[in-house]
């Protein structure tokens, strides 16, 4: 049986990701929103998911306020792919 992909097994990284599968690009805000997460877990898992090249995070200003905006790469998607197959091998869908 193939192991998940503990990367995408944590809850709260699987929803960034599966959220960046249905749109183009998201910011900060609009994560925070959708996950219900907290600035400080949201950031910390940004963190994870960009070094390990799964989204790409792109800094910038709007006005004087920083933006931040967030994507999913080709890897992103291919890991998500490969972790929905795998679930469904092991739940024998």
């Amino acid at each position: 049986m193939a192991k998940l992909n503990p990367l995408l097994h944590q809850e709260l990284r699987l929803a960034i990701v599966s959220f960046l599968a249905s749109v183009e690009k998201a910011d900060f805000k609009k994560l925070m929103e959708v996950t219900e997460a907290s600035k400080g877990n949201l950031s910390v898992q940004l963190s994870k998911l960009e070094q390990a090249k799964y989204i790409e995070i792109t800094k910038s200003f709007k006005g004087k306020y920083p933006h931040t905006s967030c994507s999913l790469t080709k890897n992103g998607g291919k890991a998500l792919k490969v972790y929905i197959s795998q679930l469904r091998e092991m739940l024998d869908l």
